[in-house]
């Protein structure tokens, strides 16, 4: 009944306030698009259109209202290579001999990339990257919660069987890149009681992450907790709690958790563990198929088609995100796709400076966030084919609206101004983020 209930009440009430204010809308569509409601409840919500009426309703009080705001600053070049992804795969869907494979590949983007540039159209203020973030938390840890809870009873569901079509690899690549966000909301929430909720939920998304035996997700846990290092504040109180936190970790990871993570790493004599092993040949084979044509590869969705020429069963995806995008794509539609998430972790870092004046301290924290997220994402993605994962990009969608807010702050010295519109006259200047 619960499932049934937030369903119909999120998606009657997102679309109604996405009439008012599209970026209600979004926060509903992220929900949806993390939760997966006729997944999460299959006994009690039905298949339907949900996602679709709140995203109908996002674009019509998006063409209706003046809420947007299209001066997107810093954020540019990153929305910039999006979209140029998403017009690559469009012109790509045109050649391939499967074009319903082809199409699907474009349909799904287009179901991420127009919230996004929505979203980002319609951030305005700091108080909206906080509500995406904690719709993001509140999201993601719900699904963790669930997971735990079949894990405790007995039933490890995330390993045996996956969530929401996706296997534990898949899964694991999402609570990676949703670990991060929790974690530092957990340092900078406003209110203690908001601080414990997040690192509440980050605990839970962590031990999801150990259960799942994935070894790709807990290779970018691991990076996540290194980018973590760099890009926090360099003092006792932090180091102290870095030094808990893994801690934590090791204790919650097992012996079997930990024999399972050294696998990627072990040979026996000159053979590598099998499933290890046949990561490699699908790269070396997609590798194959990338030089018969580096430039527009075999078309989307077209390696899984592909693979029976190389021994493979049909639809058997190349356990890489990058490499199969690369293969699929060519090296323009990898480099803009890759691009786009190491342009906003480049432009973020800046932020990170204490060298760099920000306007709000809640743009550093995004920043932080964001970037601990996204390169766990990356490298976790290495080992797991999803294009259609979508809180990596409204992970990255915060870092964008952060890097618009603080755009404000060089308008000044960029373009000789008396004054932002938003009446804030910098006392600093930063060299490197005036020119990047």
């Amino acid at each position: 009944m619960k499932g049934l209930l937030f369903t119909y009440g999120t998606t009657v009430g997102g679309a109604l306030a996405a009439l008012i204010n599209p970026f209600y809308g979004l926060l509903a569509y992220v929900s949806f698009a993390i939760i997966r409601p006729e997944a999460m409840w299959p006994w009690a919500v039905p298949q339907g259109r949900y996602s679709l009426i709140l995203a109908l309703a996002m674009l019509i009080g998006f063409v209706c209202t003046k809420r947007a705001d299209f001066r997107l600053g810093r954020s540019f070049p990153v929305i910039a290579l999006l979209l140029a992804f998403l017009g690559w795969s469009y012109f790509e869907a045109y050649f391939p001999p499967n074009q319903f494979l082809a199409w699907d590949y474009v349909e799904r983007l287009w179901k991420i990339v127009l919230p996004f540039f929505i979203g980002l159209c319609c951030i305005k203020e700091t108080k909206q990257l906080k509500q995406l973030a904690w719709t993001i938390i509140l999201s993601q840890g719900y699904v963790a919660f669930e997971l735990n809870s079949y894990y405790f009873s007995g039933y490890n569901v995330l390993r045996d069987s996956g969530f929401a079509d996706m296997d534990n690899n898949s899964a694991a690549i999402g609570m990676v890149t949703g670990i991060g966000i929790s974690f530092f909301m957990g340092l900078h929430a406003d209110r203690l009681w908001q601080r414990g909720v997040a690192l509440f939920f980050c605990l839970l998304i962590g031990h999801c992450i150990l259960f799942s035996f994935s070894r790709g997700g807990m290779l970018g846990a691991l990076v996540a907790g290194v980018a973590t290092v760099f890009v926090v504040d360099r003092t006792p109180k932090m180091y102290a709690l870095m030094v808990l936190a893994a801690i934590g970790a090791a204790v919650l990871a097992g012996p079997e958790v930990r024999d399972r993570f050294m696998t990627t790493f072990m040979k026996q004599g000159e053979v590598r563990e099998a499933s290890a092993q046949s990561r490699l040949d699908l790269w070396k084979d997609c590798w194959d198929v990338t030089m018969q044509d580096p430039v527009m590869g075999c078309g989307p969705n077209h390696w899984p088609v592909l693979a029976p020429r190389y021994g493979w069963p049909y639809g058997k995806e190349a356990h890489s995100l990058w490499v199969q995008t690369l293969a699929e794509l060519g090296f323009p539609g990898l480099i803009m796709y890759l691009g786009f998430y190491l342009t906003c972790i480049f432009r973020l870092w800046l932020l990170t400076w204490k060298s760099t004046p920000v306007e709000d301290p809640w743009h550093r924290y995004v920043a932080r966030m964001t970037i601990v997220g996204l390169c766990g994402f990356i490298v976790s993605a290495q080992f797991v084919s999803l294009e259609s994962l979508e809180i990596p990009y409204y992970t990255a969608l915060l870092g964008c609206g952060a890097l618009k807010l603080s755009t404000a702050r060089y308008e000044v010295l960029l373009w000789g101004r008396e004054a932002d519109p938003h009446g804030f006259v910098p006392d600093s200047y930063s060299p490197a983020l005036a020119v990047v």
